[in-house]
């Protein structure tokens, strides 16, 4: 198969610089320069229309002069010649193209997007500063500094951020897999990066820095599948920035990706450093070893305030402690097991030279039988004289940091991401049978756009609240006092009266709502002063009355904030938070929400302050609250016509939750168009029934999060044998971290298809899974398939196949895939009759499997 675009980027036989220049001071000459100085192998192709040679390498005077199609070119040229220079390298066949480049009009934008499509050709810029591949080579930017070979690739929106860590990189003699500027998003974006790099046998980390994001959707599936197998540390910039979406829906999208935020330069460098020498977290009780009480005090801090676990009380073993007290403290450590990392911090001593002590620990680190089970993290504080000591340790593959908050924020790095791959890896709790009446819900929305409501208060949105399994506080519409009071006095006391203004969207800035009333009196000067001061505000809103409610207070309760909103990144989010509080001091969630993705909302929510929990004989109960989030969620994915929707409050008391106020915003939705998620929903189009030949019927669906145990017991079903032709070796009972990966999938790019037994004794049990794993680009789905031993015969194997081809030509995959054993006659023979390709390798024992399904995989 011909390599892609992003392959001959990160992997080129051959690059030309076009635009290439004898004067040393412009980026033609010094991207010739630097290619040399990287001693790349490949050949070098110069384009130029004014030398015969630069820096004693042959020039080109056009494209179509080249001797070949480069893999990777790059163009320094003005930005008005780089139209007709992609197309020329787009005729010859090139795969990717380095804009350096800046300021394109929209019509530009849209005329390389043109120009990507029609030749197959990747760009990465425009305004991009290049990209260095250490570890082949390569150096194709402008930068004034250059990378050494590493683990850890970085991603980059800014050329400014880019040299900078590449200087730090530098002093501290840090190296990199990757090196690229992306510039100003035209093509290639940290999606398709994180797809390629997620691949690269030789990263082991990932860093962004990012300004913006361009495609939400793909950028999180990538960033997914990636942190699963590579940690990736975000640094966002624009944190009060409201045009490229809440801050703190970011946040979501990065915890809900796997991967860990880092808020400043500072902690970015510390990252790097930890990053750098690609530690395994041994585990999150960290011991401190410190000559000064004031250092291990700062560490102890930073440890707790971010949730990490301190192993007994930070060891100060005084100012004048030598070589041998810091070798006793450590075996101490070291011997028991009572931690899993450890801190060793090192002010300047005339009793231990830093210089001296590092070699030392060193050595006796070397020599330990146990150090191998700890990991080790160093602090020499200072600058002058401790530059040396913190080499040593940088030499020995022993992180070492100027100060000992950037050794514990570096350790909690770690922890933090492993917390985050757990949680991903949950499995949820069912929902609580079917609360939302999906039905008579759309009915509802329709009769409001029928009828142009468009905004509903609480009067109105009720009946759908109710529809979704929500419960709410009866209401009566009154037109003044006198009707205010009469209702009151039926219904009892105390009562609640609100205003009811279309016009005027937050009650609160005319003091529209008045709680507690508890005489007709009250309630009579309550309803006159709300519409009195509504007149004085704004004499021209309209009034639509008052609503009248009934208390529902009770000791112990907590008022909370919920809110459906549009992000213009990520579309539709959920907010939680208290009554009153602005949407960026909430926590947000993305949706779609299951019972364990709920509950994590609810625990940060907590954990921050947002809610504060209050002592009382009701605590919040937090399965209760995550109920009502899913069945929000599933409200938002079924209706687009959505815009927002505010349950303010919402009180909670408890495990029951009772909306008191709320309005929602709806919008006419696009014809065909569905709620535009950044994160693909459970795809209920794709389930369908079939029956099998014994007359019973089966429902073939898309696997959830919640199989996890229906799974385990399907597997347990199989026979060894048929295990063994499936997994291609003998497997026992599968552990929850295998069966979370089988059974939480990204629809967006992997598919499984379960048979769902529906009645007898099969009845909610799994009978079967096919699956296709897809490559980014879908040019080629791997597929599989497992039938329990004692549905053979039944023809339940041909009905999934069949079913896992539909799919694959209805996503516009190129082409299944699959392997099997000789042996296993009877997958083969399927295969056949579905029109696979059938290729037999004896002498490897295996039997390849083939199927085009689109052009792509002809």
């Amino acid at each position: 198969m011909k390599p892609s675009g992003l392959d001959r980027l990160f992997k080129p036989q051959s690059i030309a610089v076009i635009g290439a220049s004898s004067n040393p001071q412009k980026a033609g000459h010094v991207l010739i320069r630097h290619l040399l100085a990287g001693q790349f192998q490949g050949p070098i192709l110069p384009v130029s229309t004014d030398s015969q040679a630069i820096a004693g390498v042959l020039a080109y005077p056009d494209v179509a002069s080249l001797p070949l199609a480069p893999d990777l070119a790059i163009i320094c040229t003005r930005r008005e010649r780089v139209l007709p220079l992609v197309e020329a390298l787009g005729q010859r066949g090139t795969g990717a193209v380095i804009m350096l480049a800046g300021e394109f009009s929209d019509e530009e934008r849209l005329e390389l997007q043109r120009l990507r499509h029609q030749y197959g050709i990747r760009l990465l810029g425009p305004n991009s500063m290049g990209l260095l591949l250490p570890g082949q080579g390569i150096n194709a930017s402008f930068s004034p500094i250059a990378a050494k070979p590493g683990q850890v690739a970085f991603l980059s929106q800014s050329a400014a951020v880019s040299t900078t860590i590449l200087d730090w990189a530098k002093q501290h003699e840090v190296g990199f897999s990757a090196f690229v500027s992306l510039g100003d998003h035209c093509d290639i974006d940290f999606g398709q990066l994180l797809d390629q790099l997620s691949r690269d046998s030789v990263t082991r980390a990932i860093l962004l820095y990012m300004d913006k994001l361009h495609d939400a959707r793909h950028f999180l599936s990538a960033a997914r599948a990636a942190s699963r197998n590579k940690p990736i540390l975000v640094l966002k910039s624009g944190r009060h920035d409201p045009v490229n979406g809440l801050d703190n829906v970011y946040d979501a999208a990065i915890r809900r990706a796997g991967m860990l935020r880092v808020r400043d330069t500072h902690e970015l460098f510390a990252a790097v450093e930890t990053l750098s020498h690609s530690l395994t977290l041994k585990g999150e009780r960290l011991a401190i070893i410190s000559n000064g009480r004031g250092l291990a005090n700062m560490a102890a801090d930073v440890l707790q305030e971010r949730g990490g676990k301190l192993a007994g009380r930070p060891q100060d073993i005084g100012s004048d402690a030598d070589i041998q007290g810091y070798c006793r403290a450590l075996d101490t450590v070291l011997q028991g097991d009572e931690a899993d990392a450890i801190l060793l911090i090192h002010a300047p001593s005339l009793t231990a030279r830093g210089v001296e002590l590092a070699r030392s620990l060193i050595d006796y680190l070397k020599q330990h039988p146990r150090a191998r089970r700890f990991n080790l993290l160093t602090n020499w504080a200072g600058e002058f004289s401790a530059q040396e000591g913190r080499r040593l340790f940088n030499e020995a593959g022993i992180p070492t940091y100027r100060t000992p908050e950037s050794a514990v924020n570096a350790f909690m790095h770690m922890v933090e991401y492993r917390r985050n791959q757990k949680q991903l890896m949950e499995t949820p709790a069912s929902l609580q049978g079917d609360k939302v009446d999906l039905a008579l819900c759309k009915k509802l929305i329709q009769q409001a756009l029928e009828r142009k409501q468009l905004r509903l208060d609480t009067h109105l949105v009720q009946p759908l609240l109710q529809a979704s399994g929500l419960a709410t506080l009866p209401t009566w519409i009154v037109t003044d006092a006198i009707e205010a009071t009469l209702t009151a006095e039926q219904i009892g006391y105390p009562v609640a009266v609100k205003l009811r203004s279309p016009d005027i969207i937050h009650k609160s800035s005319v003091h529209g709502v008045m709680l507690n009333l508890r005489t007709s009196t009250e309630v009579a000067q309550a309803a006159d002063a709300i519409l009195d001061r509504v007149r004085q505000h704004d004499p021209g809103a309209r009034i639509e009355g008052l609503l009248v409610q009934r208390m529902a207070r009770r000791s112990g309760g907590l008022e909370l904030r919920i809110r459906i909103q549009q992000d213009p990144v990520f579309g539709p989010v959920i907010l939680l938070g208290e009554s009153g509080a602005d949407p960026q001091e909430m926590v947000a969630a993305l949706p779609p929400l299951n019972q364990a993705l709920a509950r994590y909302q609810i625990i940060e929510a907590l954990k921050s302050r947002k809610i504060r929990q209050q002592a009382g004989p009701a605590p919040l109960d937090i399965p209760a609250l995550a109920q009502v989030l899913c069945q929000l969620s599933e409200l938002l994915l079924a209706f687009p016509e959505i815009r927002e929707l505010d349950l303010h409050p919402l009180q909670a008391c408890g495990n029951e939750m009772v909306v008191l106020d709320a309005g929602l915003i709806l919008a006419q939705p696009e014809p065909e168009a569905g709620v535009t998620l950044a994160i693909r929903p459970y795809p209920t189009e794709l389930e369908e029934g079939a029956w099998l030949k014994d007359h019973s019927h089966v429902l073939l669906r898309p696997i959830r999060p919640e199989d996890e145990p229906a799974h385990k017991q399907f597997v347990l079903k199989v026979s060894d044998e048929d295990r063994y032709k499936r997994f291609f070796a003998d497997v026992g009972e599968l552990g929850h971290e295998e069966l979370a990966r089988m059974t939480q999938i990204d629809y967006d790019r992997e598919m499984a298809f379960v048979a769902v037994g529906q009645d007898g004794a099969c009845n909610q049990q799994i009978l079967g899974v096919v699956r296709a794993i897809s490559t980014p680009d879908k040019r080629d789905a791997e597929f599989a398939i497992l039938v329990r031993s004692d549905q053979k015969g039944l023809g339940l194997g041909t009905l999934l196949m069949e079913k896992i081809v539909r799919y694959a030509r209805e996503a516009q995959i190129g082409q299944l895939s699959g392997m099997t054993m000789p042996s296993n006659r009877g997958m083969i023979n399927l295969a056949k009759r579905l029109g696979f390709k059938i290729d037999i390798q004896l002498e490897d024992g295996v039997v390849n499997m083939e199927l085009p399904c689109t052009e792509l995989g002809l």
